[in-house]
């Protein structure tokens, strides 16, 4: 049986990073959409910045100078201890609901599913066990181990020597376009996971190999790919 390795993107993608707006929201109030949306591009932006800058810093550290960002961008003074309160939420996120079903069908194939993100290792690891998501996954990548963030091509590259995976039997499956497009350009095949209507993928002329709304669609889609 044909088996392909799965590189899960983890925030976003199997972690509801949306999900502490609702811990905002006791804080703020009622502009805590736009404070968590801020909050989560701006880490992005960093990691962005970092990697074009070759300054790379834990994506902890990315996360935390973001939230700094946001509070005086959007005027809202969080005390240090509710900026910490905050982050360390961001360390126990939890998943999506599609997740643990959408992997359970994956558990009678061949394939090999590894967790891949920016985030530490250790970061990853915390997350995927108090997820309990641990059971489902061969390993975890990260791109601590090469000092830069995807979108870069090094990043993906690591993945597939540390996986012992070729590209054109790897698939990138990932909630973020940043992250589909930086893979596709690299050369595996991807799986855009569209989370919410409201998504809108970058015109780059550069598409996923395959679009879905749900987890629980991935299994369907490898196996008309095989």
């Amino acid at each position: 049986m044909t088996s392909f390795t799965l590189a899960f993107d983890i925030y976003g993608t199997l972690i509801d990073t949306t999900s502490i707006e609702h811990s905002v929201n006791k804080i703020i109030g009622d502009s805590s959409k736009l404070f968590t949306q801020t909050w989560r591009n701006t880490q992005l932006e960093y990691s962005f910045r970092r990697g074009l800058m070759n300054s790379y810093v834990d994506f902890s550290i990315c996360t935390e100078q973001a939230l700094d960002y946001t509070c005086k961008k959007l005027n809202e003074p969080l005390t240090s201890q509710q900026k910490k309160n905050l982050l360390n939420e961001y360390k126990t996120l939890p998943i999506y609901p599609d997740v643990i079903q959408g992997l359970k069908l994956l558990q009678n194939t061949n394939h090999k599913i590894y967790a891949f993100s920016n985030g530490s290792n250790q970061a990853i690891q915390n997350l995927i066990k108090t997820a309990q998501i641990d059971q489902f996954i061969n390993g975890s990548v990260s791109a601590e181990d090469v000092k830069i963030f995807k979108p870069s091509p090094i990043v993906y590259r690591y993945f597939n020597t540390k996986t012992d995976s070729t590209k054109n039997m790897t698939w990138l499956i990932s909630s973020n376009p940043f992250d589909i497009i930086g893979a596709s350009a690299y050369g595996v095949r991807t799986i855009w996971v569209r989370r919410s209507s409201e998504s809108v993928f970058d015109p780059w002329g550069i598409i996923p190999t395959k679009t879905i709304g749900s987890l629980i669609e991935l299994k369907e889609v490898l196996d008309s790919s095989i």
